[in-house]
């Protein structure tokens, strides 16, 4: 018997596991270094790669399988990596066996990453718009948590080892939890529509650009906002750590507020997003006060918010029985935004300043907007 509450609420709480795979390494990437025997730069940005490598394999092996299989045990091995990969990244004798438990806790994030948008798709038809939100919301909550007991662990004089050791139970009691729960069939099962169909059909192909631009959006402010706090804005060490947690609790009130509302147009919501994220970047990027230009900046967060999940609830509404390798494909080109958003700031700010990196992004939610309306008026 299924209980959509429960499983639905057990999703968010996975997703809380994913933001630990992908939030960890960052906060501690400096100490690192100096725990491995002084690191270079390229080896501690390789670590990052490897962990990135480890999520996009996660993200695309999981939707053709969990087509055949169900989502039930690619859910439980998801955790169940974080879980056996926490402990292996605190006790790596060296460099190779740090990268190997990374890569390990970066396929467990993909694989989550894949599978629970359409577990709580499946669980929610009536309002996915709602519970797509509140489930990234919950990468936000994750993300927040994990940057403040990392920092908190700091701070107390401790390090990489300790936080990861302390993560463990949360993973760990949801591999337990989710094995006691009956999951949906995902997608139309049987009559499912394959990706190959998908693909020859423009509304799709719209979304996927869509979600391409929603992911550049998000995260391409998401990675660069501490460097750009405290290189450019002048703002202490302290405050450009801070501004990241302000700008994930900026978008996580942002998802929820979304999802308790009364039920809204998904497309005039992203559309409105879009807008109001432009203005934000530009503010962020030009604003001569440097508070306001942070407040701008952070706010992003909270606009910006909407994108990628309501990208992924309207199209599940589209397409009802798409299935899970529907978004898998939905979730890789995500993620390739989130790729190319950062190298950009980075490439813009290298030739300019920081202030035209962050003001390129404004292009992303920029050319979204018409891409969202184009979709509204066909969405029938």
């Amino acid at each position: 018997m299924i209980h959509p509450r429960l499983l639905t609420n057990l999703c968010y709480l996975a997703m809380m596991c994913l933001a630990i795979g992908l939030n960890l390494l960052p906060v501690f990437l400096t100490s690192l270094g100096t725990e491995m025997g002084g690191l270079s730069n390229e080896a501690l940005g390789r670590l990052g790669a490897i962990s990135f490598g480890g999520l996009v394999v996660g993200i695309i092996i999981t939707g053709p399988l969990a087509d055949r299989w169900g989502a039930k045990p690619f859910a439980m091995l998801g955790c169940g990596l974080l879980a056996a990969s926490l402990p292996l990244s605190a006790y790596a004798p060296d460099y190779r066996w740090l990268a190997i438990s990374l890569f390990c806790l970066g396929l467990g994030a993909g694989i989550l990453d894949m599978i629970l948008s359409p577990v709580v798709s499946a669980l929610n038809p009536e309002k996915r718009t709602t519970a797509m939100n509140w489930l990234h919301s919950f990468y936000c909550c994750g993300a927040v948590v994990t940057i403040l007991l990392g920092t908190l662990v700091l701070q107390a004089g401790h390090g990489w080892r300790i936080a990861c050791l302390l993560l463990i139970p949360l993973p760990l009691a949801l591999v337990i939890a989710l094995g006691c729960q009956t999951f949906p069939t995902l997608g139309g099962g049987d009559g499912s529509i394959p990706v190959r169909t998908l693909l020859r059909r423009n509304w799709f192909l719209l979304a996927l650009v869509a979600i391409f631009l929603g992911g550049a959006t998000e995260l391409g402010m998401a990675q660069w906002l501490p460097a750009y706090a405290e290189t450019a804005l002048r703002f202490p060490i302290w405050m450009s750590g801070t501004s990241l947690l302000l700008f994930s609790l900026s978008m996580a009130a942002g998802r929820m507020i979304i999802g308790v509302l009364p039920r809204l147009d998904p497309f005039t919501l992203m559309a409105g997003g879009c807008a109001l994220t432009v203005c934000s970047f530009l503010l962020g990027a030009f604003l001569s006060s440097p508070t306001l230009a942070l407040t701008a900046c952070i706010l992003a967060g909270f606009t910006g918010s909407c994108l990628w999940p309501t990208m992924l609830a309207v199209t599940a509404d589209k397409y009802p029985e798409g299935n899970a390798s529907m978004f898998g494909l939905l979730a890789a080109l995500g993620n390739a935004g989130g790729i190319f958003m950062p190298w950009l700031v980075g490439w813009v700010s290298d030739h300019y300043n920081m202030h035209w990196g962050v003001a390129v992004s404004a292009f992303a939610p920029a050319l979204m907007l018409p891409i969202v309306l184009r979709m509204k008026a066909t969405a029938r």
